[in-house]
C-alpha cells in the first residue's frame, strides 16, 4: 500500500485535452453484465462506447461475446435464438459459433461461399460478472485482470451495484477519490469531518488515505457495514480509508481502528455505454466483512441495502448535475484545487484516448 510518491508528467499533447471528451481505453477487461442476467440458452445485448456486443450463454453454461450485428443484414444477434453452442439470427437463420464464424446458412447449399462472420470478443466470467475485452484481442491474455479476492475469500458478504449514470465516467472517479464531499451525504450519514492523510501515485494509479471524525449519530446501515462497535478514540484508534484509482477501475478499503482486514472492500468500475461516453453503467462489488456471530449480517442486510442505495443515489444526482453543467457551458469550468483530483485527472488523460466528437 505504501509505494513511494512519484510525479508523472502528462504528455504535452494531452495537456490541453478536455478530460470530459477523453474516452476510456478499450485495452482492458470490463464487466458488461452480472452473471445472473445472462440465462442458460439466452442472449442479451450490451454496448461498450457505442459498439454493440451480444453476450451468449450456451445450453452447457459457457458464455461468449460477439459483435451484436448479423453479417447478413446487420440486425442484432441478441434478438436471435441460442442453439446448443451457437446463436442463430432471428431474421434469416444464419448460425454463428463462439468465435463469430458463420457455420451455417440454412437455405444455401454446401457449394456456396459462407461469409467470414462477425467480430469475437475475449470473454471471462469471474466474481459473478461477465467481463469482455473490447480492445485489441491479441492483448487480452497478458492484460491485467481485476483482483477482487474479497469476493471469493468466504470472509465477506457481497452486494452488487448495477446502475446506469448519465455522466462521463471521470466525474465518478473524482467523486469517489474526493472524500471531502461528505457534506453531500449529511442527511444519511450526519455530519462527518474528513481528514486527508496523504497521497501516493504510480504510472497507472493514484491512491489516497483518509480518516474521519463524526458529529452526530452513526446510521444503522453504516454500523452494520463497519461492525457494531464503539466509536474509535485517541491517536491510535483511528479508522483508515484508502481509495485507489487503478486505471480503469477503483478500489475502496475501510479498516476500522485496530483491524487487520478491511471491514469494507469495494471494487467498482464505470463502463461507457454511448459513443460520446456521456452515459456509463456502474458495476461494483461491495464486500462487507462477516461478523463473528453467524447470520447477523443476513438479518440486517436490508439496512445495508437502504444505506448504500441512499449514498449511491445522492452521488448519482450530483454527478449528473455536473455533467449537465458541462453540457450547458460547453467546456470544463471547474476550479479544482485538491491535489488528489488534479492527479486523478492527469491519470485519466494519460491513459485515455481522445473522443472523435
Amino acid at each position: 500500500m505504501l509505494e513511494s510518491i512519484k510525479t508523472f508528467k502528462l504528455d504535452p499533447k494531452k495537456k490541453d485535452q478536455d478530460l470530459r471528451k477523453t474516452g476510456i481505453h478499450p485495452d482492458h477487461w470490463y464487466p458488461l453484465a452480472v452473471s445472473g442476467d445472462v440465462k442458460s440458452g439466452k442472449a442479451i445485448g450490451r454496448t461498450f462506447a457505442g459498439e454493440p456486443i451480444v453476450l451468449v450463454r450456451t445450453t452447457s453454461g459457457v458464455v461468449f461475446a460477439l459483435e451484436d450485428r448479423c453479417a447478413h443484414r446487420q440486425v442484432p444477434l441478441s434478438q436471435g435464438v441460442v442453439q446448443g453452442d451457437t446463436i442463430q439470427c432471428c431474421y434469416h437463420g444464419w448460425v454463428y459459433d463462439n468465435q463469430g464464424q458463420c457455420v451455417n446458412i440454412p437455405y444455401v447449399g454446401k457449394s456456396e461461399n459462407i461469409p467470414n462472420g462477425v467480430k469475437q470478443y475475449p470473454c471471462r466470467e469471474e466474481y459473478g460478472l461477465i467481463f469482455v475485452f473490447p480492445g485489441d484481442a491479441a492483448l487480452a491474455d497478458t492484460a491485467f485482470f481485476p483482483d477482487i479476492s474479497a469476493r471469493t475469500s468466504g470472509k465477506y458478504k457481497t452486494r452488487y451495484l448495477n446502475n446506469q449514470v448519465k455522466c462521463h465516467y471521470s466525474f465518478l472517479h473524482e467523486n469517489l477519490m474526493d472524500m471531502n464531499h461528505q457534506f453531500l451525504h449529511r442527511r444519511i450519514m450526519s455530519k462527518i469531518n474528513t481528514s486527508f492523510l496523504g497521497m501516493r501515485e504510480g504510472e497507472d494509479w493514484v491512491e489516497v488515505d483518509y480518516t474521519f471524525s463524526r458529529v452526530g449519530k452513526q446510521p444503522i446501515g453504516e454500523k452494520v457495514m463497519l461492525g457494531l462497535r464503539k466509536e474509535p478514540s485517541g491517536d491510535n484508534g483511528k479508522d483508515l480509508m484508502t481509495v485507489r484509482t487503478q486505471y480503469p477501475n477503483q478500489i475502496l478499503k475501510f479498516w476500522t481502528a485496530g483491524s487487520d482486514e478491511p471491514a469494507l472492500d469495494l471494487w467498482i468500475t464505470y463502463l461507457p455505454v454511448d459513443k460520446e461516453q456521456r452515459i456509463n453503467h456502474t458495476f461494483g462489488l461491495i464486500n462487507i466483512k462477516k461478523p463473528s456471530i453467524p447470520l447477523v449480517l443476513d438479518v440486517l442486510w436490508p439496512f445495508i441495502i437502504w444505506f448504500t442505495n441512499g449514498i449511491f443515489n445522492e452521488d448519482r444526482w450530483v454527478v449528473e448535475m455536473e455533467q449537465q453543467a458541462f453540457d450547458e457551458q460547453g467546456a470544463d469550468w471547474n476550479q479544482e484545487i485538491f491535489p488528489v483530483i488534479l492527479s486523478v485527472r492527469d491519470l485519466l488523460k494519460r491513459k485515455g484516448i481522445p473522443l472523435d466528437i
